[in-house]
C-alpha cells in the first residue's frame, strides 16, 4: 500500500510539473493556482504516508527537508538567480518528494545517492542547475560563429570592462537587433547605458523584468541617434521549470549527475 503513496506522489509531481513548465515555455509566466493546488496535494499525500507507515524520526527529516529547501528557494529567489515560480516548484518538490521513492524507482546508474535519499530537491535543484549551464556551450558556439561570420569585435566599445563579465555575458547572450529585444519580451538585455550624451555604457549580468523595458528604451534611442551599432548583447529568458523537470526525470531514473561524476572520478 505505502507504493500506492508513491506512485501518488510521483505522478502528482510530474503532472503538475509538466503542465509548469509547458506554460514557462509559452508565456515564461506560471499562474499561482498550479501552486496552490499542488502545495497541499502534495503536503496531504507526504504527511499521510508518514502517519500510516513511517517513523516519528522520518517525519522529522521531512519537516527539516521541506525547512532547508525553502529556505534555500527563498534566498534565491531574492537573490534573483530563481524566478517566483522556480522557487515555488522547488518547494513543493520537497512537499512531495523530500526523499528518493526507493519502493518505486532504482537510479540506472551508480545508485542512490545520500544526497537523493534524504535530500531529493538538492540532487534535482543540482541536476537541473547542470542542465542549464549546458546551455553556456551553445552561447559560446554561437557567439563564436557570429564573429566568424560578421567579422566585427564581440565586445566593441566595452573592452574596458572587466573580463569577469564579459566571460559571463559570451556564456549566458548572444547578439540581436534593438527590434528583436522589443519584438521578443522573453529576450532580456545584458547591456544598458547610463548617459546617453556621454555614452557610458554597462554591461548587466544579472537582467530583471522591473527594468527591461526602460534598458531597451535608451538601447533604441542610442541606435537611433548613431551612436551605437544594432547589435546589442541579450539573453533569452531560460524556462527554468523545464530544467527542473528534467532535472527530477534525471533524478528518478538515472540519478545524481554530481554523484555519478564523482563515483566515476574516485570510484
Amino acid at each position: 500500500m505505502q507504493t500506492a503513496f508513491e506512485i501518488a506522489r510521483s505522478a502528482t509531481v510530474l503532472l503538475f510539473l509538466f503542465y509548469a513548465s509547458w506554460s514557462d515555455y509559452k508565456t515564461r509566466e506560471v499562474s499561482n493556482k498550479v501552486w496552490i493546488l499542488f502545495a497541499p496535494l502534495a503536503f496531504a499525500l507526504a504527511f499521510a504516508e508518514l502517519l500510516l507507515y513511517e517513523s516519528l524520526q522520518q517525519t522529522l527529516s521531512y519537516a527539516i527537508c521541506f525547512g532547508l529547501t525553502a529556505a534555500f528557494a527563498i534566498i534565491l529567489f531574492y537573490s534573483g538567480a530563481f524566478g517566483g515560480a522556480d522557487a515555488k516548484a522547488l518547494m513543493c518538490l520537497a512537499l512531495a518528494l523530500p526523499f528518493y521513492p526507493e519502493k518505486l524507482f532504482t537510479p540506472m546508474l551508480q545508485g542512490i545517492s545520500p544526497i537523493s535519499r534524504f535530500f531529493l530537491p538538492m540532487t534535482i535543484f543540482s541536476n537541473s542547475v547542470l542542465l542549464a549551464a549546458a546551455t553556456a556551450v551553445y552561447m559560446f558556439l554561437h557567439n563564436l560563429f557570429w564573429r566568424w561570420k560578421t567579422g566585427e569585435k564581440l565586445f566593441k566599445r566595452l573592452e574596458d570592462k572587466s573580463l569577469g563579465r564579459r566571460i559571463l555575458v559570451l556564456v549566458t547572450g548572444y547578439k540581436t537587433s534593438v527590434k528583436k529585444l522589443k519584438e521578443k519580451w522573453h529576450l532580456y538585455p545584458l547591456e544598458d547605458i547610463e548617459n546617453l550624451d556621454g555614452l557610458k555604457r554597462k554591461l548587466v549580468v544579472v537582467p530583471r523584468d522591473e527594468n527591461r523595458n526602460e534598458i531597451v528604451e535608451r538601447l533604441a534611442k542610442a541606435v537611433e541617434s548613431g551612436k551605437i551599432d544594432d547589435a546589442v548583447w541579450a539573453t533569452p529568458g531560460l524556462p527554468m521549470l523545464i530544467f527542473i523537470t528534467v532535472g527530477l526525470i534525471i533524478a528518478l531514473f538515472f540519478g545524481d549527475i554530481v554523484w555519478i561524476c564523482i563515483r566515476l572520478l574516485f570510484g
